[in-house]
């Protein structure tokens, strides 16, 4: 077989395969990630620009093993949970689960209704109608064409790219942000630290990941494509991290002007680099909450239905699953709800998802390193000692970072 040849075929066998690492690190550019990306750039320019190296490298770590169980045992992270660690334990981690996911549907909601209230849309009338599009996409549909909508949400997550460029940055200053990056120690800056790094892994994230691999049914043989999938994913998701924070520094830290929210990052660059600039931003968010806000209800019923041995999956109908699209049409319901109170404490609710993700996030961590290195499950697979430095470093590391951020949260 020649070059030419052997480079179209695996180029053929990546293109299958592609998806499910570049959807779920596009899904962690959520309206909470913009939010914070859009504040860290407001507040202190370009100096924070260095976190998103460590985040790169703890979301592919984190990621790759996700992906490496999936395939190897053809199980998701719920279902080896409840195989090795008993029943009880898997109702408690996902009953506190159920709750955290519905505060973070409520929270791309919110996102939605904030975007669209800048193109003088009320959230009365967008978020039920972004609602119906996600139920029918993901009750109508099935994996193929679902997973190909969020393909293209997530190439228009690069919508930020442009706005970026339209605030004309320095980018000398940029370039020693990254290159010598700047300490200080004040509570302030340590919990945006902190925010950027923590925003990156989130419980869900890596059940959902897990998943989408084996609905995808992809085999061992074919593993060496899937990290190429988590690498682009996780570039994908940084480059929009990096541009979300370039494009509120050039305009709104240099400026002076503070924000406490996407919505507000959007409307504040409408009169620094224009109204495409703002257009484009608040575009981006739109589509990073309608999102985030199919794939979190379909992760969270899956992997409880997983959990507790109910069918489940994109591709079953809804007389094949109905306990799966039954869960997922109520953490819908429940957040659209929750968006459309009058006066509904939004910033509270997020908080509060926030610390119980944190509270979450360590059983979820280290129940994947004891699964990962179990020979009885991976055989082979299992972790090398490279890998489990790696892995245990980043999960005492995120331990960490989540249990100051939950303080700061209360400070």
């Amino acid at each position: 077989m020649t070059k030419r040849k052997t480079f179209l075929t695996n180029l053929l066998i990546f293109l299958s395969i592609l998806g499910p690492g570049i959807i779920t690190g596009s899904v962690d550019n959520d309206a909470g990630g913009i939010t914070t990306y859009s504040v860290a750039g407001a507040t202190y320019g370009y100096k924070l620009l260095w976190t998103l190296i460590p985040s790169f490298i703890v979301l592919i770590v984190i990621q790759e093993m996700n992906a490496r169980m999936g395939v190897v045992t053809g199980k998701g992270l719920a279902d080896l949970i409840r195989e090795n660690f008993g029943v009880r334990v898997t109702f408690f981690i996902f009953l506190g689960l159920l709750i955290a996911d519905i505060g973070n549907t409520a929270t791309e909601f919110a996102g939605v209704a904030g975007s669209m209230e800048i193109f003088g849309i009320s959230k009365y009338i967008m978020v039920p109608l972004a609602a119906l599009a996600v139920w029918l996409l993901i009750v109508k549909g099935n994996y193929t064409i679902a997973e190909k909508v969020f393909l293209i949400f997530s190439v228009f997550l690069l919508s930020y790219v442009i706005s970026a460029l339209l605030s004309h940055p320095d980018w000398k200053v940029i370039g020693k942000s990254i290159i010598k990056p700047t300490m200080s120690f004040n509570t302030g800056y340590l919990s945006m630290v902190i925010g950027i790094v923590g925003t990156t892994i989130a419980p869900w994230m890596q059940f959902y990941m897990q998943s989408s691999v084996i609905e995808k049914g992809i085999k061992i043989e074919d593993y060496k494509y899937t990290i190429w999938d988590v690498v682009i994913g996780c570039i994908a998701t940084v480059v929009v991290a990096f541009f979300i924070i370039v494009a509120c520094a050039s305009t709104l830290n240099v400026n002076g002007i503070k924000i406490n929210e996407a919505k507000d990052a959007a409307m504040a660059l409408r009169p620094l680099a224009g109204e495409l600039a703002s257009s484009v931003f608040a575009f981006g968010l739109f589509i990073a909450s309608i999102f985030s806000a199919a794939i979190l209800p379909v992760a969270t019923a899956f992997y409880i239905c997983e959990a507790f041995g109910f069918e489940a999956g994109i591709d079953k109908r809804l007389d094949e699953a109905p306990e799966f699209y039954t869960l997922f049409t109520a953490i819908i319901i429940i957040a659209v709800a929750i968006i459309l109170i009058p006066h509904a404490p939004l910033i509270t609710i997020t908080i509060w998802t926030q610390v119980l993700n944190g509270i979450l996030l360590p059983v979820v961590l280290i129940s994947m390193m004891l699964l990962v290195n179990n020979k009885e499950i991976m055989g082979k697979y299992v972790n090398s000692p490279v890998k489990n430095l790696i892995g245990w470093v980043t999960t005492i590391v995120l331990i960490s970072l989540t249990a100051i951020l939950m303080v700061f949260s209360f400070v």
